[in-house]
């Protein structure tokens, strides 16, 4: 569960799952997100335009649910140093007002970059109140690696090296 991220990355175990807590959106986050981000598209923001859509009413921005996610997810700032990038996504299903929204995902992937950190692809899925998957993506994460314990002290003088 959530423990899979708080470990450091060589104790990350491939196929180890998480589920985020969940978070319902409101007409305020349509509102806010379309005045920080300036999309103002009717499907968002247009009661009647988007009334008269394919989806019968305003949805939730896509760009807003990844945005929530990223913070749903309990990513340890002790192991986690940045997000590297979401690749494929895909949005499945339309989020509306009063829908709420978790995050499950999946370890995939791990690849050790340097002595430090190392690259981690989890597979997020994005689901609402009734089960329904309404957002697919790959999310790469840099992850901190336990750094090595300095070797015991044999209190022996180092030689000098030259070069």
């Amino acid at each position: 569960m959530a423990d899979t991220l708080s470990q450091d990355f060589d104790a990350l175990e491939l196929g180890g799952r998480f589920r985020s807590p969940g978070r319902t959106i409101t007409e305020t986050d349509l509102v806010s997100f379309s005045a920080l981000t300036g999309d103002h598209h009717p499907l968002h923001t247009d009661v009647e335009w988007a009334a008269q859509s394919e989806f019968n009413g305003r949805i939730a921005h896509g760009m807003l649910l990844l945005s929530y996610c990223v913070g749903l997810v309990p990513l340890d700032p002790a192991q986690v140093l940045a997000l590297r990038g979401f690749e494929r996504v895909a949005f499945k299903r339309p989020v509306r007002i009063g829908d709420t929204i978790h995050v499950e995902g999946e370890l995939e992937a791990k690849k050790e970059l340097d002595a430090a950190t190392g690259l981690v692809l989890f597979a997020w899925k994005i689901v609402n109140q009734r089960s329904e998957v309404v957002t697919l993506a790959k999310v790469k994460v840099l992850w901190r690696r336990a750094l090595p314990a300095p070797a015991p002290s044999t209190g022996a003088v180092p030689e000098q090296v030259y070069l």
